[in-house]
């Protein structure tokens, strides 16, 4: 049976959740994955209010969509973060209040706890999202880091987002972090020790995107197999690699040269689904080998083109990639019966 095919609403949140749902399904697609800001998901209202939780997936079976998973990435974001001015405009009001950057973290935290429970009131089972990170100013080890000052960062996680998902356990909800630059768990390795961190908490895997993991130079398939039980979402998204003296002008690098997305003289930039550079069936191929059944969710961002345009040809590349694992060797036929 094919996966279903979904949008990830986080880069169309200025539209209103009604708009955008009839759209979506205009353009093929199954179900959507709903963003916890603009009017998609508000966690306050759902934590408390079971008839407002009950109409986002009403909404979504009125057009003949579906739902799998909500995500809150930016309130995720402030939980292990250090805070400053960048994150005020990312996040609630009520979780912002002064400013003051351990109130912020603490707000941070409980929206987190209540997004559990309001996830499960909608009626999903897994929340996708960003931690933040204490350590990712250290990424180059200069001024000298030592094992201590990472061991901290990750020490730090462990005891912001244990609490947390704690919550989410006690209400039958995953978190699936997005593996992302800027977060506590960025490549394979790092995914590992967040794992170890949290003492392998049940409640805590992946949300998997290949697209930022291949800019780094990781393969995104083997991310896959490394960790498959703890692959609870995935997301479709493809990324343009042209650093390098051999493949690219020798002239950008992998860290992106403080330029804005869209700017040609980046070393990479996001391409719209089945137009960069990623490898999606050996990704499909890894996914089969893991027996992953959940939705392939397209998270669509392209600087360069339409987004009405992509979000309707990333669907249907997604649609025909898709296939099911063999149910039988192609030679059985030829198998000597003893």
């Amino acid at each position: 049976m094919p996966r279903p095919v979904t949008l990830f609403t986080g880069q169309w949140a200025d539209l209103p959740l009604e708009s955008l749902a009839a759209t979506a399904r205009s353009f093929g697609y199954d179900g959507l994955e709903l963003a916890c800001w603009g009017d998609h998901v508000d966690v306050a209202k759902a934590d408390t209010d079971d008839a407002y939780a009950a109409s986002r997936r009403q909404l979504l079976q009125k057009h003949g969509l579906s739902l799998h998973a909500i995500s809150a990435h930016l309130v995720g974001q402030a939980v292990c973060d250090r805070i400053d001015h960048r994150h005020k405009a990312i996040l609630p009001e009520r979780v912002w209040g002064d400013g003051e950057p351990e109130g912020v973290r603490r707000r941070a935290a409980d929206e987190m706890k209540a997004t559990a429970r309001a996830a499960r009131r909608i009626g999903v089972s897994v929340v996708n999202g960003f931690t933040g990170s204490s350590t990712w100013g250290m990424l180059y080890f200069f001024p000298p880091t030592t094992p201590g000052d990472v061991k901290a960062g990750y020490d730090d996680f462990a005891s912001r987002w244990g609490p947390i998902l704690d919550e989410f356990k006690s209400q039958g909800v995953r978190f699936a972090l997005e593996v992302h630059p800027g977060e506590i768990a960025y490549d394979l390795y790092t995914a590992e020790a967040a794992l170890s961190a949290v003492g392998h908490h049940p409640a805590f895997g992946f949300n998997f995107d290949p697209s930022h993991l291949l800019w780094q130079g990781v393969a995104p398939n083997k991310f896959i197999e490394r960790f498959p039980d703890r692959i609870f979402h995935v997301h479709m998204k493809d990324v343009a690699v042209h650093y390098g003296a051999s493949s690219g002008d020798g002239l950008g690098g992998v860290l992106g040269s403080h330029l804005p997305f869209g700017d040609a003289r980046r070393g990479w930039d996001f391409r719209s689904v089945g137009r960069g550079h990623v490898n999606f069936e050996a990704i499909i191929r890894s996914l089969n080998r893991i027996d992953y059944r959940g939705p392939l969710s397209v998270e669509w961002e392209d600087p360069g083109m339409d987004r009405n345009h992509g979000a309707r040809e990333s669907c249907e590349f997604v649609r025909r990639l898709d296939f099911a694992p063999a149910g039988t060797a192609f030679d059985a036929a030829f198998e000597r019966k003893s």
